[in-house]
C-alpha cells in the first residue's frame, strides 16, 4: 500500500511539474479563438508572419528610411523615434519609418527558433518586402537596442546607419573585465538577479519562474518604480495617461507572455554566439555611422557597461545624456536629437546638444 501511494505521489509530482514547466500554445492571430489581426503583414520564408506600421513621410518621397526595433514589452505602435518627433520635423528631414512587431508580439507570429541571427534576417526580408532599397538604416531601443547588435553582425552591408538607444546589456558577454561586470551584476535587484539568471543558466525555467508566486519575478515586467530612476517614472507616468495607451499595451503580449517577454529574456540574456566587440566596423569609409546613446541615470541598463564597450569599439559615436534615465526617447527633445544625429553628415553632435556627451568615453 505504501508503495502505491508513493506510486501515486510520484505520478502526481512529475504531472504538476511538467504542467509548470510547460508555457501554454501561444494564441497566434487570426487562428480560431485567437486575436484579429488589425495590421498589414508580410509573410516571410518560413511562413510565419510579420506585422508592421507605417510612419513619418510617405515611403516614395522619403529621403531617408528607417526600420525601428521595439523594445521589451511594447510593439509596433510604439516606435518613439517616429512618435516622440514632430510631423513638421519628420517632413523637414523627409524620414520614413518603418516599425514592426518582434516574433510573438502583438500581430507579428511567434517564432519557436527564434535567435540574435534569426531576428537580423527577419529585418532584412521585411526591408526587401517594403521596397528600403539595397541600404536602409535602423535603430533599436532597450531590448530592440540589443537587438541592433545582431543586424550589424549579420547583415551590416545592408545598412546606412544604425543607432542603439539604451541597448539592453548580457551581463555574461565576454568583452566586459569579469570584476566589472559582477561588480555592476551585484547593484541590480535581487528580484532581476534572479531572473537573469534563470534565464542564462536555465533556460528551460524561464516559463515557471516568470509565473510562479514564491518569489518576484522581472522587476522591469511588473513595472517596479525602484527599477527605474525618477525621471522614467514621470516619463511612465504620462505615457499610462494617454487616451491610447491601454488599448496599445493590451495588444503587446495578446498572444501569450512566454513567446514575447519569456522569449526575449532567454534570448537576450541567453548564451550569444559572438560578442558585440567582435563585430568590425560596417562603415570604414565613414558612409555611414553608429550611434550608442546611454542616460547617466539609467537604472536598468548599467552605464559603466555601455562605456566598457565604446572603448572597445572605438568606431562607435557614444553619447551620454546627463540626468536621463533608461526612457531616452521620451524625455523631451531627444528623440529629434538622436534622429538628427544619426542623418548627419557629421556624425559628432556639437558639445551644446547633450548636458553630458562622451565620444568613445572611458
Amino acid at each position: 500500500m505504501k508503495k502505491q501511494l508513493a506510486v501515486i505521489l510520484l505520478i502526481g509530482l512529475l504531472a504538476w511539474a511538467y504542467k509548470a514547466l510547460t508555457p501554454p500554445s501561444p494564441t497566434t492571430c487570426g487562428s480560431p479563438g485567437g486575436p484579429p489581426i488589425t495590421g498589414p503583414r508580410i509573410e516571410l520564408r518560413d511562413g510565419r508572419y510579420l506585422a508592421y506600421k507605417e510612419h513619418g513621410v510617405p515611403k516614395d518621397k522619403a529621403q531617408y528610411k528607417i526600420v525601428f526595433i521595439h523594445c521589451y514589452d511594447c510593439n509596433r505602435h510604439q516606435a518613439s523615434i517616429a512618435t516622440q518627433v514632430s510631423p513638421e520635423v519628420m517632413k523637414e528631414l523627409g524620414v520614413y519609418v518603418l516599425s514592426f512587431d518582434r516574433p510573438g508580439y502583438g500581430e507579428s507570429d511567434p517564432d519557436p527558433k527564434r535567435t540574435v541571427k534569426s531576428l537580423a534576417l527577419d529585418v532584412e526580408e521585411l526591408a526587401d518586402q517594403l521596397e528600403l532599397g539595397t541600404k536602409f538604416y535602423v535603430v533599436g531601443f532597450s531590448m530592440g537596442g540589443q537587438a541592433v547588435w545582431g543586424v550589424l553582425k549579420h547583415i551590416p552591408h545592408r545598412l546606412a546607419g544604425a543607432a542603439l538607444i539604451a541597448p539592453v546589456v548580457n551581463f555574461w558577454w565576454h568583452l566586459f573585465p569579469a570584476s566589472l561586470s559582477k561588480e555592476v551584476f551585484d547593484k541590480q535587484l535581487l528580484q532581476d538577479r534572479w531572473t537573469l539568471s534563470v534565464s542564462h543558466y536555465t533556460p528551460w525555467l524561464t516559463y515557471w519562474w516568470n509565473t510562479q508566486k514564491m518569489f518576484p519575478a522581472s522587476s522591469v515586467t511588473v513595472r517596479e518604480p525602484r527599477a527605474f530612476s525618477s525621471d522614467d517614472n514621470e516619463i511612465l507616468s504620462r505615457i499610462y495617461m494617454e487616451d491610447q495607451h491601454q488599448v496599445i499595451q493590451t495588444q503587446t503580449r495578446q498572444q501569450g507572455d512566454f513567446e514575447t517577454i519569456h522569449r526575449d529574456l532567454m534570448v537576450g540574456f541567453g548564451k550569444w554566439d559572438f560578442d558585440p566587440t567582435e563585430i568590425k566596423n560596417p562603415f570604414p569609409n565613414n558612409e555611414g555611422s553608429v550611434h550608442l546613446w546611454q542616460g547617466n541615470e539609467d537604472f536598468i541598463v548599467p552605464t559603466a557597461l555601455q562605456r566598457s564597450i565604446a572603448e572597445r569599439l572605438p568606431w562607435i559615436h557614444y553619447h551620454e545624456f546627463a540626468g536621463v534615465g533608461h526612457m531616452i526617447p521620451y524625455s523631451t527633445g531627444k528623440a529629434e536629437v538622436m534622429l538628427r544625429a544619426l542623418l548627419s553628415s557629421n556624425p559628432k553632435l556639437n558639445e551644446a546638444t547633450c548636458a553630458v556627451e562622451t565620444e568613445n568615453a572611458s
